[in-house]
């Protein structure tokens, strides 16, 4: 049924909300997700509208969403050319969605819509990220283990300690995440994207439900892509300004190996009989002190890199909250809580 209100003319920042759902091959649960989200976020009483990532689905998903695109002024719809993956529908509906606030969910009908006026209300106590946690989640044994390793590997390396990271249904204030940085795996660690810019993050039980139809999509491969992108993520946003530092960590590593098999070696070359594990350990020790110094290089490359990234496109390594009597340098890129005070 169509509705009187309609986003077509709205413009970035216009909309309080935004929902952005990613959905791939999921024809069966389109129909009744959709129906049980805008009967949740309607009492609600603001403007929204739901962005829908079509991840190049082949059952019969793209049609049913185009028609109700078409029968409903609140729903937008993106259709990828052919399945890109979750994070790459993420980014793009990150990039369509109008609203100060975006919430995201999936489109498998397993988190409840209905949490969502909860969890706007928790935003509003000055938050910039709520995020869901399936305590009670209904998933098989297979799937939960190495969720929950993850969660805690994620923890341990990023200092940003949150129960259930795999949650999609969470909600975010307008600017603490940027879409270009999406990528790989990368949807799972957009907590920490949000932490690493100052962004006040805070946990909340949400229901979960055991998905009622369709298959999942999910595998234990992508534990290992969730290993790999983890490395990278320390490297490109808790060194994204000096990246040098953490080639110099590991340099440094390099280095203290490289000067213990130097001793070994040396200390082997004074008893008899032992000079072919002598040389071995010196060989080690110049492999180690050139590892180093390769470390170094490329440290200062990836220095030149980011710096040519922020000087020529224009970005900055910070984000203002805020900002009072200030001149458009440093205008606020962040939508802040009711009331948060602008340039």
């Amino acid at each position: 049924m169509s509705r009187a209100w309609s986003s077509d003319d709205c413009i970035m920042g216009d909309l309080p909300l935004s929902i952005v759902i990613p959905i791939y091959n999921e024809v069966e649960n389109v129909e009744p997700l959709l129906d049980h989200l805008i009967a949740c976020v309607e009492p609600i009483g603001k403007p929204f509208e739901v962005v829908l990532v079509d991840d190049g689905s082949r059952d019969g998903t793209e049609a049913l969403l185009d028609q109700r695109a078409a029968a409903d002024s609140h729903i937008r719809v993106i259709h990828f050319a052919r399945n890109f993956g979750q994070t790459a529908a993420m980014a793009a509906g990150f990039a369509a969605a109008r609203g100060d606030v975006i919430v995201t969910l999936d489109g498998d009908r397993q988190n409840e819509p209905a949490e969502i006026p909860a969890m706007l209300k928790k935003l509003d106590e000055g938050y910039d990220l709520v995020s869901g946690w399936r305590r009670d989640r209904q998933d098989n044994f297979i799937r939960r283990l190495p969720s929950r390793m993850a969660n805690r590997l994620i923890g341990r390396v990023t200092g940003v300690r949150l129960n259930d990271y795999g949650c999609t249904l969470k909600v975010y204030r307008r600017g603490f995440v940027e879409p270009s940085e999406l990528y790989g795996e990368m949807h799972r660690f957009l907590p920490v994207y949000v932490a690493m810019r100052g962004g006040r993050i805070t946990e909340r039980v949400v229901r979960h439900h055991a998905r009622p139809a369709g298959t999942s999509k999910y595998g234990l491969g992508r534990t290992f892509r969730v290993c790999i992108d983890l490395a990278l993520i320390q490297l490109l946003y808790r060194y994204a300004s000096r990246p040098s530092h953490w080639f110099v960590r590991l340099a440094t590593g390099f280095f203290m190996l490289a000067g213990v098999f130097a001793l070994v070696g040396v200390g082997l070359l004074i008893p008899s009989g032992v000079r072919l594990w002598a040389a071995f350990a010196g060989l080690a020790a110049i492999g180690f002190g050139l590892g180093g110094v390769t470390m170094v290089a490329a440290g200062l490359c990836a220095e030149l890199i980011m710096r040519v990234r922020y000087e020529a496109a224009g970005k900055r390594p910070y984000l203002v909250r805020e900002a009072m009597n200030a001149d458009s340098a440093v205008r606020p890129e962040a939508s802040g809580p009711p009331g948060a005070k602008r340039s």
